[in-house]
């Protein structure tokens, strides 16, 4: 489960419409533009990005590693359990 530190992380990506590149616990990686915190059909919580044209929903259970892909002063990586 995500601790409240690292939520507050996708918070502010997704407030400052931040590109990151998202590291699944699948292994598959994934960049895009962070928009906003939303559940989808399953009632899983998800962060919504936007990736070329198309809006995706990854459910937060999903991801093993959020970083930046330009400089800004809140994170670089994040880790998460």
């Amino acid at each position: 489960m995500m601790s409240c530190e690292q939520h507050d992380y996708i918070e502010i990506a997704c407030l400052y419409r931040y590109s990151v590149t998202l590291t699944l616990v699948s292994g598959e990686q994934i960049t895009g533009q962070a928009l906003d915190t939303a559940r989808n059909n399953d009632k899983a919580e998800c962060l919504k990005m936007r990736i070329g044209d198309e809006v995706r929903l990854l459910p937060l259970a999903s991801l093993a590693r959020m970083t930046a892909t330009s400089p800004n002063p809140h994170f670089v990586q994040v880790d998460f359990d």
